[in-house]
């Protein structure tokens, strides 16, 4: 490895804090993110996202930026100015009408552009469809740097292979897919990676080929979830359990294993359309593409009417029925609530006149009603409900007592399909 590398890690989610401070075991880093607040926290030693544990975060901060190993965390842009790698995690969402909006990466690459000196590297690791790297992140730190991309300066990607709330599968463990913008380069992006990558990388030909590489991981899967949620669907009609069907067929070798539910979160309900947008561009519509996300989109709806049609077949009034809603973040043991389905399923009962109150051990209160305007608690309520609908595998649900949260006659519908025989229906 070469000597003196200082990296900046931009965006510090759940993305780029693990990364940060994976870095941090044997670089001196610095993370900045324009949110102070989060700043605040992470350099008090607390990571709200669950990602990385307050002891080993604890074990790497720094407390004033310099060339020392270990992390300082920063939403002051001149710490950041004497970095020669810069490494952006900012996210990738859509907008309403499900087109990609780049505007995190068009500031994010801004920022470092102002930053940028001759021989620096900018690596992205934001989800992204092939030749956004290089057609849309280069020009703007060659036109805030003023240095020519290739000849003063360098990009790779290097796509983020998070899992949130995985503490089994960590950044450190799951192989890494690198690339750089000459063939030089791309080596010096992949040693660096592999300094303390321990599962190992793969260095990718191009950029567009590291890009296209991500897009459609994410893409398989929600394909594959699609195929499993229409199986689900038909097998209702025939009554027949699907859990039940899915585990018989999985006594295949080559079968392979997804399960029914809602699809959302920041990566396989967003990078599908990153991946049909580019291909419209080129005068092609996907058309397996957006038929999955079309159907998963439409799992809200349906596990809904399911609901409200066995509340109805248990003489529950539907009107004015009181619902507890278990857990609306987007996956089981993470607080992230971005592109949540679970905010689908509600607002339909809702629109039933079904009085819901949600609860999620580890979802942020402020964050919650911020995107979606919902009131939730962190703490398990002290009534009887008409029905409970387990949403979220949160482990802390899997232990409830729910005959302590149902009437004498209520529902028990579990999302998930890990209730096992104590639920009255299963998706």
């Amino acid at each position: 490895m070469e000597k003196n590398i200082k990296i900046a890690v931009i965006g510090l989610g759940y993305v780029g804090l693990p990364l940060a401070r994976l870095f941090a075991t044997k670089y001196a880093v610095v993370g900045f993110d324009i949110n102070k607040s989060r700043i605040a926290s992470l350099q008090s030693g607390i990571d709200t996202t669950l990602e990385v544990e307050d002891e080993i975060l604890q074990k790497v901060l720094l407390d004033k930026t310099g060339n020392s190993i270990g992390l300082y965390c920063t939403s002051n842009i001149e710490d950041i100015k004497d970095c020669n790698y810069y490494i952006v995690t900012v996210p990738t969402p859509v907008d309403k009408n499900n087109r990609p909006d780049l505007t995190p990466l068009y500031k994010s690459s801004e920022t470092v552009g102002s930053v940028l000196e001759i021989g620096d590297i900018v690596i992205y690791e934001s989800t992204v469809y092939p030749g956004v790297t290089e057609e849309e992140c280069v020009p703007v730190l060659e036109k805030i740097s003023g240095l020519k991309y290739n000849v003063d300066f360098y990009a790779g990607y290097s796509p983020e292979r998070i899992n949130p709330g995985d503490k089994e599968h960590t950044v450190e463990k799951i192989l890494k897919v690198t690339s750089g913008s000459t063939p030089e380069i791309g080596k010096r992006v992949d040693d660096l990676y592999k300094s303390v990558i321990t599962a190992g990388t793969h260095l990718a030909p191009t950029i567009k080929v590291a890009e296209a590489a991500k897009v459609i991981e994410n893409s398989q899967r929600d394909i594959n979830i699609a195929f499993v949620n229409e199986l689900a669907k038909i097998f209702n009609l025939m009554q027949i359990d699907t859990q039940a069907v899915l585990k018989a067929a999985g006594t295949k070798w080559n079968f392979l294993p997804f399960k029914p539910g809602l699809v959302g979160g920041h990566c396989i309900g967003v990078d599908p359309y990153y991946l049909a947008q580019r291909a419209q561009e080129f005068g092609y519509h996907p058309e397996i593409i957006l038929a999955g996300r079309r159907l998963n989109d439409s799992m809200g709806e349906y596990i809904a009417s399911q609901v409200v049609k066995l509340m109805l077949k248990k003489g529950i009034s539907v009107n004015g029925a009181n619902l507890l809603m278990l857990g609306i973040t987007f996956k089981e043991n993470c607080p992230d609530v971005r592109n949540t389905k679970i905010v689908d399923l509600i607002q339909v009962l809702k629109e039933y006149g079904i009085t819901i109150t949600i609860f999620d051990p580890i979802a942020s209160l402020e964050e919650v009603y911020k995107e979606y305007k919902l009131d939730i608690t962190n703490t398990i309520p002290n009534q009887k409900f008409d029905a409970v609908v387990l949403g979220v595998a949160h482990t802390d649900f899997l232990n409830l007592n729910f005959l302590d949260l149902q009437k004498t006659n209520s529902l028990l519908y579990d999302v998930k399909g890990v209730l096992g025989d104590i639920a009255d229906s299963r998706l």
